[in-house]
């Protein structure tokens, strides 16, 4: 199965000032990362930010700030260590409304609401084995369809971040990369945006 953008939303999350300085490989990362939301951008995908206990680990790196704001990123503070806890699925599935009119006039499918729009949600941020695995598995549970972003996920260790990724792969999510997921969003060489991805990511 490959991504649609029109089906996505993308979380980022955690890259913040006071944490990244420890992470492995930070500099690759938050980079991706910000690729993740220009590319976002460009393809109209909404993207939620997530950011840690700001108030000791600090805001979003400068590095990814740009991104965010091109992409009209929304920022979501949180305590618990899984977004979901702090409310993210509600911000990933608004409420339904309820159909209008008389309900005994409507079509049986009008009558229960629809369901939501954007159902996969690529993921990223670190560290990868606390905040991004408990968030990802949560919305696995939520009945999401997560895929993480391999190339913009770190821990501080090698063997934390990689313990998450076999974890998260045992649990049905899609391992994928930046790149993986510019080209499956654009499809094609004639996508509009096509020549501005290409700036991006080479």
């Amino acid at each position: 199965m490959l991504l649609d953008a029109q089906e996505c939303q993308l979380v980022l999350m955690d890259y913040q000032a006071r944490l990244m300085p420890a992470m492995l490989d930070a500099a690759a990362v938050v980079a991706n990362a910000a690729r993740l939301a220009q590319l976002a951008a460009l393809m109209q995908v909404p993207v939620v930010a997530t950011e840690q206990n700001p108030s000791r680990l600090g805001p979003t790196v400068d590095g990814l700030q740009a991104g965010l704001r091109q992409a009209r990123a929304r920022t979501l503070s949180k305590m618990q260590f899984s977004a979901v806890e702090e409310g993210l699925g509600e911000w990933l599935r608004p409420e339904a409304q309820a159909p209008q009119g008389n309900a005994r006039s409507l079509p049986k499918h009008l009558q229960k609401p629809a369901a939501a729009q954007r159902q996969s949600i690529v993921l990223a941020g670190c560290e990868a084995h606390i905040c991004m695995l408990q968030t990802a598995l949560d919305l696995v549970e939520d009945d999401f369809d997560v895929w993480v972003v391999t190339d913009a996920c770190t821990s501080r260790t090698e063997r934390n971040r990689d313990a998450a990724f076999d974890r998260l792969a045992g649990a049905g999510v899609e391992l994928v990369t930046t790149e993986m997921v510019a080209y499956e969003w654009l499809r094609s060489a004639e996508h509009p945006a096509f020549k501005a991805m290409l700036q991006l990511v080479k």
